[in-house]
């Protein structure tokens, strides 16, 4: 059933989980994160990045996961990813998403709040939920590095956070704390302390970006502290990559819709192992 941000980060607070929300940019990821939403009964987000534009254009990939979603057994929220601007956000909220991430985190603060509130809005004029970010992660959505020697500098600082909200009326908050986006080069050193601070600033429900490549302690430690969404996709579409070229490799798809079958049952595994732990069961 299609449902909103605040709905699914609901059911998170009052179970102290996290939603795992999983960027679909094609049939077979999608369908690999329903089912496996389905097969442990939990509420899942459905997310479409802005650079996956190239990859599955949103006026199409957008209605399927809106539909899909409509049909699915349990909540799932439709999030618009990584919004590089208002009009983009505008056209996925029109195609009937019920949440969508505005990312102005590395424009000054004075920039990224009046663009918030820009879509937020718009947004709340239809129902729907925005988040933002406040700070920013090292590496980039796309594997784009921010221009910095210390990653520290990206991080969320905590006093900035109650006054950005009360400025954009933004309903949840993606912060940086030593994550990042991709597949790991070296292993991540999370600054636990910096959810905690932001914690203690405002009840909105934060989020994790970079989520992919934490282990299993770590993603209970950030769920304990208050995280209740976590943006995750690159170890799950590696791992349908990796399956699809075994495939090649031994011959044993002959077709092309059998080497997506494999991808699609690799993924549904990654994620239905990722949502047991997100979710505790």
């Amino acid at each position: 059933m299609l449902a909103s941000l605040k709905e699914v980060c609901g059911y998170a607070d009052k179970t102290n989980t996290a939603i795992g929300s999983f960027n679909t940019p094609n049939l077979e990821s999608l369908l690999a994160v329903l089912d496996a939403a389905e097969e442990l009964r939990v509420p899942v987000i459905v997310a479409h990045a802005q650079i996956h534009e190239e990859v599955a254009p949103l006026d199409k990939i957008g209605r399927v996961m809106v539909e899909l979603a409509k049909s699915a057994k349990v909540p799932v929220c439709v999030h618009l990813d990584h919004g590089e601007n208002f009009a983009y956000c505008k056209r996925a909220m029109d195609l009937g998403f019920t949440s969508a991430m505005i990312d102005y985190s590395t424009l000054s603060y004075e920039e990224n709040a009046a663009g918030t509130k820009e879509v937020v809005d718009y947004a709340h004029s239809r129902g729907v939920q925005v988040e933002a970010e406040l700070g920013a992660l090292p590496q980039r959505e796309g594997g784009g590095e921010s221009v910095t020697s210390n990653p520290e500098d990206l991080y969320t600082k905590p006093e900035l956070v109650s006054g950005f909200i009360a400025q954009t009326g933004v309903d949840a908050l993606a912060i940086a704390f030593g994550t990042a986006h991709g597949i790991y080069k070296s292993k991540p050193v999370l600054n636990m302390d910096v959810i905690t601070k932001v914690r203690e600033k405002t009840g909105l429900p934060l989020v994790m970006h970079g989520g992919s490549g934490i282990s299993h302690k770590e993603y209970r430690e950030v769920i304990r502290r208050g995280i209740r969404k976590i943006n995750y996709y690159s170890y799950m579409s590696y791992d349908g990559y990796a399956a699809a070229k075994t495939a090649v490799e031994e011959k044993s798809a002959d077709f092309y819709h059998n080497l997506a079958l494999k991808a699609q049952k690799a993924m549904y595994e990654n994620a239905l192992a990722t949502l047991k732990v997100f979710s505790g069961k």
